[in-house]
């Protein structure tokens, strides 16, 4: 103890060997470095989990995607090829039909026939029977392409069935090839005795209207590839 005189001229004690608080020990460099590094590995842990999980959500909307979008063309109930809504990508904003020829296809003395079994395209319409059922009112583009044996003369129509004008059949598009000779069964094996006829055009249908394919002779179809008959119409 050392003494000190007051400010009264007292004397009093100072205690040198009073104790200091401790000094915190500091940490190693070694343990500075492993928690930097368990940090690190929490981090990096963490990262990759949440990359898995991000990844698998993708997955799932993509497969729910496709699973929405798969091909699903059309379905028969009672002889009738009814429209679905599922299409291959997108769906179409707009009814759309496109039909073809098929090796199940008998088609009519005039009437002609197109296949069930060639996974016909329908959205929002509807097959019957030759006929194509038009189930929203609106303005279409219709087509028809029909390959025949020229051996003479062949008449192409698209007609329109309504029960607006009291079951009236309406010629909407017309086609007729003359040839200038006839053709023997021999023509058959003839390229030359071959041709097309091609009929489009645009016109407003109402629901229940229905149009179909008509020819002045069906045994003149050439039912060579299904893609070289074919009848459609989509919404405008």
């Amino acid at each position: 103890m050392i003494p000190k005189a007051s400010a009264g001229g007292l004397p009093y004690l100072v205690d040198t060997q009073t104790t200091r608080p401790p000094i915190p020990p500091r940490i190693s460099q070694a343990g500075q470095q492993s928690n930097f590094g368990q940090t690190v590995l929490f981090v990096l842990v963490s990262l990759a989990l949440s990359c898995i999980v991000i990844e698998a959500c993708f997955i799932y909307r993509l497969y729910q995607s496709e699973a929405k979008n798969e091909m699903s063309f059309s379905k028969h109930v009672g002889g009738e090829v009814e429209a679905t809504t599922k299409m291959p990508g997108d769906i179409p904003s707009k009814p759309v039909a496109h039909l073809t020829d098929g090796q199940d296809v008998v088609h009519g003395k005039n009437i002609l026939s197109w296949s069930e079994n060639g996974f016909p395209l329908l959205y929002e319409m509807s097959y019957r029977k030759g006929n194509l059922i038009i189930q929203q009112e609106g303005y279409y583009f219709v087509y028809s392409k029909v390959f025949f044996l020229d051996d003479g003369t062949f008449h192409h129509y698209v007609m329109l069935h309504t029960q607006r004008l009291a079951g009236a059949n309406i010629t909407l598009l017309q086609a007729r090839k003359y040839s200038p000779h006839l053709c023997s069964v021999k023509c058959k094996d003839n390229a030359s005795a071959r041709s097309n006829s091609y009929l489009a055009g645009v016109f407003h249908f109402f629901q229940n209207d229905s149009v179909y394919v008509n020819v002045s002779d069906s045994s003149h179809v050439i039912q060579h590839k299904s893609v070289e008959n074919v009848f459609g119409a989509f919404m405008l």
